[in-house]
């Protein structure tokens, strides 16, 4: 997909580039890519830009499709080195977390969106704090990504893409080792989000807003207001 069927095509129509923070990958070992969520299209030019396989998750629709669409689109995920899982219970939600330990524990780069969908005008929102759990079960570091020009190429509910140019910011990595052992802490957890959401921030300029993406899709932007309930509960951790 990156060197024959799809990459050489995205190279040619939107040239993307990394213009900051190409040294701050590591060249071998595990560690998390976090990034901010424009575009579906995300998931396909950060790898192009690694020499390193990125893995991210994946919704499971994408692999239970039936016919030759589904078998296309299995073909398709799996090549761009996307894996399944499944969200529609606390148990999975958590599967699909331990799944995310396991990649980065075999020394890959697992690529998160800490948002946990993309952006639906543009600012930057409330982190889950899955990211965070994955990163203090792993030990690996966390490593702030942004991208821009996504959602330009890819804009939200459009069948074709756009040819535009898209650059890529790759921020310091984030070491959470002083909280070992924590991970069953919810208070650890979601401070240890908002570290990694305001290096997004920092790192790809966009504005802030203190709702969960998801949230913000269901209700009109004047009545956006932060959630008090914690959607991104995990199995185990102290809820306060």
């Amino acid at each position: 997909m990156k060197h024959i069927f799809l990459g050489p095509l995205l190279k040619l129509f939107f040239r993307p580039r990394i213009i900051e923070g190409a040294e701050n990958i590591p060249k071998e070992g595990g560690a998390i890519l976090a990034s901010n969520h424009l575009a579906v299209s995300d998931s396909f030019f950060l790898p192009l830009k690694l020499s390193r396989r990125v893995t991210f998750p994946a919704k499971i629709e994408y692999f239970t499709g039936k016919g030759f669409k589904g078998a296309f689109q299995r073909w398709f995920f799996a090549g761009v080195g996307q894996v399944p899982i499944d969200r529609s219970s606390a148990s999975a939600a958590q599967a699909a977390l331990d799944t995310g330990v396991r990649i980065v524990r075999e020394g890959k780069l697992l690529g998160i969106y800490p948002e946990g969908t993309r952006s639906p005008d543009g600012r930057l929102y409330k982190g889950k704090v899955g990211v965070a759990w994955i990163a203090l079960e792993s030990g690996a570091p966390v490593i702030p990504v942004a991208m821009f020009g996504t959602d330009k190429a890819n804009p939200i509910g459009s069948k074709m893409w756009r040819p535009h140019p898209i650059r890529i910011k790759i921020g310091k990595p984030l070491d959470f080792s002083r909280y070992a052992g924590l991970s069953g802490d919810r208070f650890v957890l979601r401070s240890i989000t908002d570290e990694i959401m305001y290096a997004l921030m920092e790192l790809s300029g966009q504005e802030y807003v203190d709702v969960y993406a998801a949230k913000a899709k269901e209700v009109k932007p004047e009545a956006g207001k932060p959630d008090a309930g914690d959607a991104d509960r995990l199995p185990g951790t102290k809820a306060g």
